[in-house]
């Protein structure tokens, strides 16, 4: 058997973790990978614990790209072969060719690179895959995330070859994660849930009550760290920056980040420069000196409201899952254009974004007459559980609507819109109608709710897999999580083999 793993950035490490469990604990010996950074690479190459077959270099295919000839007749070729309908989702997912990810400054709307230099990427990158996928034939592909043109396309490919591939994703329950064939949804968890609707019954059924009580009783954040995003406003933390202490640790930062950069020969093309950084930090740290206090409208519980929490940007969640709708001005002028005219909606900015978007970018939403701003900070739950429609493209919010028994349209591709309470949205034209009937019509189904927790209970594993660099590798949780994923990741691939 031979597995091929996805090297992504700051998971490379974690990945690299897995290969030597997979090898040492259930003797796998064959193993091959899509690698995204140079110095990624490097590392791979160096280390002696795992001997891997074949490594395709993001890096290197796309310095090679921008040299080629372009085919037009090869890319049209593509784009019948693997077109979903066409290759621009390939280049719109990803977020360093398509947006301009060398600064996170918004809007991003300005690629570096022009129409004719992403048909040389889009070929040079197929050919390298292909070429790949027949030297190595991997017998199963783990990836971590869908999140840029190279990996997006080798899934695709791989699967049009009929190569196992698994889709890692967090199932908001705990610290839920499972694997799927789709990264659209959760595939072996809604095949259990289909048979929990007929009428079979789940060992973990009392859990998932004991879960949806729980959470209505104490509404918590699934992730931890969002309590580390949020600015109180105040005037003394945005100046905080500037006392000794801090500047001298963002000084001596930035040094390293200059002299590490001066060594290298090249920079990957996905990695920030640190003049870059310097610049971005600095422009937010004068928008928090700025303020958006002024900016932000009173809370009114009172009021007949749906709710819109704007998304951390550029994110798998957006440019792949829902890459219809990362204008979030307009998504939200749409939404706000199809409630009742006596109501309101409510949008509040994530917690993690605060600084990042000017106060240009929250002035043009205010210009939506019945849009009203809320402070980043207010309680996310508290508003949810005030509003009479929640609607988000794939975001958090809307899983935390449902257990809170409140209607939902979504405007992606989510894995809850399995569940009837969640409505996607895939006609702009018929939102008002789908506003009217889920305000009007909407009917909770708590076992429904129970048979959908339970089955995502039953097939997921209890780690935060994409944290685990954080811990250290060798941090005994670290250890453990890795463990239990690949026991997971095997097993799934012995029921498709078997089934």
């Amino acid at each position: 058997m031979k597995v091929c793993l996805i090297f992504q950035r700051r998971f490379t490490s974690v990945a690299h973790k897995i290969a030597i469990e997979l090898k040492t604990a259930h003797g796998i010996n064959e193993f091959c990978g899509y690698v995204y950074m140079n110095s990624s690479a490097k590392f791979l190459r160096d280390q002696k614990d795992i001997k891997y077959r074949g490594l395709l270099v993001d890096e290197e295919i796309h310095d090679k790209s921008l040299q080629e000839k372009i085919d037009w007749d090869y890319v049209k070729e593509l784009e019948r072969e693997y077109g979903i309908p066409n290759l621009w989702p390939y280049v719109a997912a990803d977020r360093v060719i398509r947006h301009g990810l060398g600064v996170r400054e918004y809007p991003h709307n300005t690629s570096p690179y022009t129409h004719e230099d992403m048909a040389r990427m889009l070929q040079s990158t197929a050919r390298a895959i292909i070429k790949f996928l027949e030297e190595e034939k991997p017998d199963l592909i783990y990836f971590p995330a869908i999140s840029a043109l190279g990996n997006m396309l080798l899934y695709y490919m791989a699967r049009k070859k009929g190569i196992l591939v698994l889709a890692g994703a967090e199932t908001r329950i705990y610290g839920g994660y499972s694997l799927s064939q789709s990264y659209r949804s959760f595939t072996f968890a809604n095949t259990r849930f289909n048979e929990l609707m007929q009428g079979a019954k789940s060992p973990r059924e009392n859990e998932a009550r004991a879960y949806t009580e729980n959470f209505r009783k104490k509404p918590r954040a699934y992730f931890h760290t969002i309590e580390s995003y949020k600015h109180s406003g105040s005037r003394l933390e945005a100046y905080s920056w500037l006392t000794p202490q801090k500047l001298v640790r963002s000084l001596r930062w930035l040094s390293e980040r200059i002299l590490r950069s001066a060594m290298e020969s090249k920079q990957d093309y996905m990695v920030q420069s640190p003049w870059w950084f310097l610049l971005d930090a600095t422009r937010r740290k004068f928008r928090l000196m700025r303020g958006f206090n002024d900016l932000y409208d009173v809370y009114d519980d009172s009021e007949q409201f749906a709710y819109y929490p704007l998304h951390f940007e550029p994110e798998m969640a957006m440019l792949v899952l829902a890459p219809r709708w990362t204008d979030q001005i307009n998504l939200v002028r749409q939404i706000a254009e199809s409630l009742p005219f006596s109501f309101k909606l409510y949008v509040k900015e994530h917690p993690g974004m605060v600084g990042f978007r000017t106060r240009e970018y929250y002035k043009e939403l205010k210009k939506i007459p019945n849009v009203r701003l809320i402070h980043p900070n207010h309680d996310s739950h508290a508003i949810i559980k005030d509003a009479q429609l929640i609607a988000t493209q794939t975001g958090t919010a809307g899983w935390e609507a449902l257990l809170l028994q409140k209607p939902v349209i979504t405007f992606g591709d989510v894995y809850y819109n399995t569940l009837s309470m969640a409505t996607k949205c895939t006609n702009i034209e018929t939102l008002p109608l789908l506003v009217k009937e889920k305000l009007e019509n909407h009917s909770h189904k708590e076992d429904e709710l129970v048979n959908f927790i339970a089955s995502l209970l039953e097939d997921s594993v209890n780690i935060r897999l994409h944290e685990l660099w954080d811990k250290g590798l060798d941090h005994k949780e670290t250890k453990d999580s890795i463990a239990k994923f690949s026991r997971m990741l095997l097993e799934k691939y012995k029921t498709i083999k078997t089934s």
